[in-house]
């Protein structure tokens, strides 16, 4: 006999079957591990009743939509999308020939007509009704024919999970309210509970198959992630709607007032958003006064050639507190004195730290005086009076010396006047803020004198605001250094309030969130502002961000992951989610990374070698 099979083959035959068999085994393994997940997620008991289902201890009832308002509008089904209630949205579209459709429009317009014309004949009164349908369908025919719209059969089938008969009856009920405010109709899956749940599951199965006939348009108001859109005419653009990829163009003083707050964490960008929208600004004629603690806007100020003012202990920059602004015409004297009396004691009141009721009477006399000494009265022209004819921290120091009770006031207040802290009160003002960009910079500024610089330099904008009404807008940068005094926090709600009166617009910028809101001035400097802007925010700050402007679990989520430069923009009753998008000219001016700086600098460097 011959051998057919040689040992080599049968060798090679036998490994190649080795694989096949651990296949198998791996199937058999692979099927019962299938069986046990099954076991694993399914319910222990499923109960199919006429109008729910129970599945182990949850009920499920499922509702239809039957018919829907003779127009629909955009984001119409957004309350039931975000409703904080257990249910599952199944929505079917179902395309249908065009030819088809049209072939049962000419029928139905026939019948229409025929009904319009037989009425007529009979002299009745025209019923509407019909010929508003005669209207819809040869309109309709027309975009069909023209390809502008598409025909489709939409189902859309809502489930409803509670753990009781009661509490999944109550979120139909709730559900079905919401519905029939806007003229949508429902009935629940009676007798077909079990295929209403199958629908409401994420399989693709249309197993109740109860439908509506629509077209492109009132089809795709249906959508239900739909965004804000922020986009207006006039104004600059803060930036792009990350949602729906729209420009964010908007004017902020067309709003009731033209405050903006900022919050983020460090690093966030909010220094490179604030700078980018000054700038921008700046381009359509806007006036920007800022206070910059950290040296931020040094760059962009040179660029645009503003005037950068530093104001330190050693700097020859002064700000007087006693300065008047210049009286209008249909401003009262009296009560220009008597506001800057009332700012100076707020200012003395962070000054001095503690003081008492008496303390603070003998303060406002010794003022009141102190512009007497230099004869400055209600019935003196303010706008004659040059920036030395003021008085100085050093004239009411002199006063409080020889004042009866102001001995103790006049030493705690040495240190400003003649002590390590003075020669930055006591001096006459030597600045101008005529320039489109001025910026003030306090970063050499002891840290104990940073709420008094801050709160001097407002009142100088104050001063300005009331002087001369422009276009403009004030810049706070770090502003939670203000609240940590009630004064100095509440000048700077005073400034928030009554801007408006005078085209400015206030914005304050913070990354110490509950410094910020938990003064009592901060929400309330929040309320007066018409714009909002959240970039990122670090998990020990959301919570206060969340109960301060009310966002959802998904805008929470959004703020503490979103990269730089991204974040939430509130703009009166709307906000998007936004992202800021700058040119390359543009980053070039307003960026904040140190090495990116360094860059710019040393190319700076190189070409004033080449040409000197």
């Amino acid at each position: 006999m011959f051998n057919l099979f040689p040992p080599k083959k049968i060798t090679e035959q036998k490994e190649s079957a080795k694989p096949k068999d651990e296949i198998l085994e791996s199937e058999k393994y692979y099927q019962e591990g299938l069986i046990e997940l099954n076991d694993l997620i399914a319910p222990a008991a499923i109960q199919i009743m006429p109008k729910s289902i129970r599945l182990g201890e949850t009920i499920a009832q499922t509702i239809f939509v039957i018919a829907y308002p003779r127009y629909l509008h955009s984001n119409w089904f957004s309350p039931i999308i975000n409703i904080e209630m257990p249910i599952d949205i199944s929505m079917f579209i179902h395309p249908i020939e065009t030819t088809d459709i049209l072939k049962n429009l000419r029928k139905s317009i026939t019948q229409v007509e025929s009904q319009i014309q037989i009425e007529a004949e009979k002299g009745l009164v025209r019923d509407p009704t019909l010929e508003t349908a005669q209207q819809d369908i040869e309109e309709l025919r027309d975009k069909l024919q023209q390809g502008t719209e598409k025909f489709f059969r939409f189902s859309l089938y809502i489930t409803a999970y509670g753990d009781s008969e009661k509490t999944t009856t109550d979120i139909i009920k709730s559900i079905e309210a919401i519905l029939e405010a806007q003229l949508v109709y429902t009935k629940p899956a009676i007798f077909k509970s079990e295929q209403g749940f199958n629908s409401s599951l994420p399989l693709a199965n249309d197993e109740l198959s109860i439908g509506t006939n629509m077209n492109s348009s009132p089809l795709s108001t249906t959508f239900p992630f739909v965004s804000s859109t922020l986009s207006s005419n006039t104004g600059i653009l803060y930036g792009i709607n990350r949602h729906n990829n729209s420009l964010i163009i908007f004017d902020r003083f067309q709003m009731e007032n033209a405050n903006m707050v900022v919050f983020a964490k460090s690093g966030a960008g909010k220094s490179y958003t604030v700078k980018l929208e000054v700038l921008r600004s700046m381009m359509l004629g806007t006036n920007v006064i800022i206070i910059d603690p950290e040296n931020e806007y040094r760059h962009l100020c040179e660029t645009v050639e503003g005037s950068f003012i530093k104001i330190s202990l050693n700097s020859p920059n002064h700000l007087n507190p006693f300065d008047l602004p210049r009286v209008k015409d249909d401003d009262d004297p009296e009560d220009i004195l008597r506001n800057n009396i009332a700012n100076l004691l707020g200012l003395l009141h962070i000054m001095l730290g503690s003081i008492t009721p008496e303390e603070d009477s003998i303060l406002d006399r010794a003022i009141r005086e102190t512009y007497s000494i230099r004869d400055i009265t209600p019935e003196t022209d303010f706008n004659r009076l040059a920036k030395e004819a003021f008085p100085t921290m050093t004239d009411l120091h002199q006063v409080l010396r020889s004042m009866e009770g102001g001995e103790m006031l006049a030493i705690r207040m040495e240190k400003y006047t003649e002590g390590i802290f003075s020669g930055f009160l006591n001096n006459s003002t030597n600045i101008r803020a005529d320039n489109q960009l001025v910026v003030f910079n306090i970063r050499d500024m002891e840290e104990e004198l940073r709420p008094v610089a801050m709160y001097t330099i407002l009142q100088f904008i104050w001063n300005e605001m009331r002087t001369e009404i422009k276009k403009r807008i004030v810049l706070v940068d770090e502003a939670w250094v203000m609240m940590k005094s009630d004064d100095a926090a509440s000048f700077l709600f005073g400034i928030a309030k009554r801007c408006r009166k005078y085209f400015t617009g206030l914005t304050t910028i913070t990354q110490d969130v509950n410094d910020f809101l938990s003064s009592r001035y901060g929400k309330a400097i929040v309320t007066n502002s018409s714009i909002q802007l959240l970039l990122k925010q670090s998990p020990a700050g959301i919570d206060v961000i969340c109960d301060t402007f009310y966002l959802t679990d998904q805008e929470k989520f959004l703020l503490l992951e979103s990269n730089v430069g991204e974040g939430i923009f509130f703009a009166g009753t709307k906000h998007v989610a936004i992202k800021i998008v700058a040119s390359y000219s543009e980053d070039q001016i307003i960026t904040t990374d140190p090495s990116q700086l360094l860059e710019i600098e040393q190319a700076k460097k190189e070409f004033d070698e080449e040409n000197a």
